[in-house]
């Protein structure tokens, strides 16, 4: 276990004895990645927030009965996605990327530079070319299946490992690879185009 997830168990643990701060702990640290994930699935930014407060009103009844089989945060996407999808059918909708680049993680607190401000070394040019390849892969994430486009997600842009995707995803681990490396082709294909590399490179 790493230190990370030592932590979380800690507060499991605590929580599973009725001790709700160590759970609001657990929201506090997790919030902001379940509403990024719950981001990309969905584009209606007003049902995101419900969505993650109905996650974690699930996890926090189901809580007794998670094992430590995977780490906490791996259970809590798996709940994540689950209430999205769940939500999408009953709205009748089809799960959407919205605002994905997966050129960038955003995972600071630092607030981003404004578009104006040039940073060292970039010009007009290359700033422009940059958000052209970042709105081709958004076209591309967004024009993927929802199975491609979720595993895709949960690797590059919420770095999880193959393991836990496929606990997430609830798959064998050799299907998350197959649907990671088609994902992976598909943005290629969108790419090469822009970035002129031929056929079988990637980016």
């Amino acid at each position: 276990m790493t230190p990370d997830t030592d932590a979380d168990a800690l507060l499991v643990e605590r929580t599973k004895r009725g001790d709700v701060k160590a759970f609001e702990m657990l929201v506090v640290k997790y919030q902001r990645r379940i509403e990024r994930l719950i981001g990309r699935m969905v584009r209606d930014v007003d049902l995101v927030q419900d969505i993650a407060q109905e996650t974690f009103i699930r996890a926090y009844r189901a809580i007794p009965q998670f094992r430590g089989e995977s780490a906490f945060y791996t259970w809590l996407y798996r709940i994540a996605v689950n209430t999205a999808k769940k939500a999408l059918v009953e709205l009748k909708r089809d799960p959407l990327v919205a605002n994905v680049a997966l050129v960038s993680h955003d995972d600071g607190d630092e607030t981003s530079r404004a578009e104006n401000e040039l940073s060292d070394g970039e010009t007009p040019e290359s700033l422009l070319a940059s958000k052209e390849v970042a709105a081709t892969v958004n076209a591309a994430v967004e024009a993927l299946s929802e199975d491609l486009r979720q595993a895709i997600v949960l690797r590059e842009i919420e770095g999880l490992s193959y393991e836990e995707i496929a606990t997430v995803m609830n798959c064998p681990i050799g299907t998350v690879r197959s649907r990671i490396f088609r994902a992976r082709e598909a943005i290629a294909a969108r790419l090469r185009p822009l970035l002129g590399t031929r056929d079988r490179e990637r980016w």
